[in-house]
């Protein structure tokens, strides 16, 4: 197994670089939070997405046939591991199209759903933008315990229920939604199902959900006797939660590479900023606390970067990731927590400053979102629990946990 980089995805990483200073000056790309890669302008954003379209970068890894660029898995994820580190918006807001819905849509889906939604998601538009509704008010981790329901009737299904932390829910145009189809089973995860809504629908209500940093990430939405065509069904009815599981491995797969750009990015610049700042007339990085800190963080980081690899040749050479994703996203996880720690500590008081009201603000507030943040980050996608869980089955061979 060989973990470097080749001339095309070397070459590629150099052509991202590039694009980066010319479409965003630094000062501008400086403003982003670092963690969850939140962009206030939602137009600007988009405007990137197409860009990155344009240039055969946003589903470069997907079949030609697809609208994609058929380039490698290896290109796939060093776009995505300088992408994040360059602070790039724009690849993040359809990444629920991009790294999940598109590629089980691929698996699974009908010829006329792939005719519809899979070029609208490669060319970066706003129709191709998605939200994920599986979490609800009482079924997080224990997703089987949904109750959204979805009632066929004819050639269509209603809907009604509600899906809570919905990112992006108020920018998209469609939601990947679970439902149950048939409440009475012998096991909760059977009678569930995926299917495709149009959120211009009537009856969806979006309302937004503040984090903690005030930032509008996530949503609650409401379905209320929305009518969705049966057209809209992925794959086999009542058997959702084993396309989910399809859904989540991409998921979970695109969270090492991605991951691992933010998380360089914010060891260089608390580096950066421990070399310049001072303690009592020395600069922070000639303690060896603050030294040792971040050289155990950048060793763990190191590890990342090999399990993204890993993972990208299980992918290339035909294999399903199954506890390795777990694994990554739990890695990328412990990694966000402790750079969100060690952060505050270096910053000290500073930390504790409001960036939008203050000039005392460092690093342009990055780290308080990146503390405020990394709690969210061990939720989504899956708990920390959840993913101990999988490995603990997978890979070491113990038995359910329930």
């Amino acid at each position: 197994m060989d973990f470097t980089l080749d001339e095309a995805s070397t070459k590629l990483q150099a052509e991202i670089s590039a694009f980066a200073k010319k479409e965003m000056p630094k000062a501008e790309r400086e403003l982003y939070l670092m963690i969850d890669q939140e962009c206030p302008d939602f137009e600007f954003e988009m405007s990137m997405s197409k860009k990155l379209a344009q240039r055969g970068w946003l589903t470069m890894s997907w079949p030609k046939e697809y609208g994609g660029g058929g380039a490698s898995y290896f290109e796939q994820t060093a776009y995505e591991m300088e992408i994040a580190y360059q602070s790039i918006p724009g690849a993040w807001m359809g990444i629920s199209g991009i790294q999940w819905v598109g590629p089980v849509i691929m698996a699974l889906g009908t010829q006329e759903q792939k005719k519809k939604y899979l070029p609208l998601i490669a060319a970066g538009e706003k129709d191709g933008v998605w939200c994920t509704g599986y979490s609800e008010p009482n079924a997080g981790s224990d997703l089987a315990n949904l109750q959204t329901r979805a009632v066929k009737t004819g050639d269509k299904y209603i809907i009604n229920g509600q899906k809570v932390w919905t990112s992006q829910a108020h920018h998209a145009r469609w939601c990947w939604c679970l439902v149950r189809t048939t409440p009475m089973t012998e096991k909760k995860h059977h009678g569930l199902s995926l299917i495709i809504v149009d959120m211009k629908s009537p009856g969806v209500t979006v309302r937004p959900l503040l984090n903690f940093y005030g930032r509008h990430h996530f949503n609650e939405v409401f379905f209320e006797n929305v009518e969705v065509p049966a057209a809209n069904l992925v794959g086999m009815e009542n058997k959702g939660w084993y396309h989910l599981m399809q859904a989540l491995v991409h998921e979970r797969r695109s969270f090492a590479p991605s991951m691992y750009g933010v998380c360089k990015k914010a060891v260089e610049t608390l580096v950066e900023y421990a070399k310049n700042a001072k303690h009592e007339g020395e600069p922070l990085s000639q303690c060896v606390g603050v030294r040792n800190q971040l050289a155990s963080i950048a060793v763990d980081l190191e590890a990342l970067r090999l399990f993204a690899f890993q993972i990208t040749w299980l992918v290339s050479q035909g294999g399903m990731p199954i506890y390795e994703a777990s694994r990554n996203k739990l890695m990328a996880d412990m990694l966000t927590r402790r750079i969100g720690l060690a952060g505050a500590e270096i910053l000290g008081a500073y930390s504790q400053v409001d960036p939008y009201a203050s000039s005392l603000a460092r690093l342009n507030g990055k780290i308080q979102g990146w503390y405020l943040g990394f709690p969210g980050n061990h939720i989504a996608a899956g708990t920390s629990e959840v993913e101990k869980s999988v490995i603990a089955q997978f890979k070491l061979g113990l038995p359910k946990s329930y």
